[in-house]
């Protein structure tokens, strides 16, 4: 049987305003953004972060929390170059920010809360909020 393609002319026509930089490192030539890679791991009092930030100076990562809301962002600058002799075959460059947002459970009691930074792992450490008994309100 022959292979029947159909053909989108508004696909064609918004194919060059989404360009992302291509992943050739994968042998797959399918394009890709860098993206943060994490493990969430519940304790008993704390929740631990494992996330991955390859290559990225621990001056330009950013953790902020808000509640039980975490946000992690980066400014991420990826060079890569292959070389045959002297001639340069392939440069590529990826300079930009990525950022992940993610909601826990329970509220965090960010004062308690630590961040450390080594070999390219981001590991976050967030106490979780004492629970605060509800009160009910007379209505006068």
């Amino acid at each position: 049987m022959s292979n029947i393609t159909r053909h989108d002319p508004l696909d064609e026509l918004f194919r060059g305003f989404f360009v992302r930089p291509m992943d050739l490192h994968a042998g797959n030539g399918q394009a890709s953004t860098p993206s943060i890679r994490m493990d969430v791991k519940e304790q008993e009092k704390a929740y631990l972060v494992h996330a991955e930030l390859p290559g990225v100076r621990k001056e330009d990562i950013h953790v902020t929390v808000d509640g039980n809301q975490v946000s992690i962002s980066a400014e991420v600058r990826q060079e890569h170059e292959e070389k045959e002799g002297e001639r340069i075959l392939r440069a590529e460059r990826y300079f930009g920010k990525v950022s992940r947002s993610f909601q826990l459970a329970q509220d965090i009691d960010d004062n308690q809360a630590v961040a450390k930074f080594n070999d390219g792992v981001l590991e976050l450490t967030l106490p979780k909020r004492a629970a605060t008994s509800s009160k009910r309100l007379a209505v006068l």
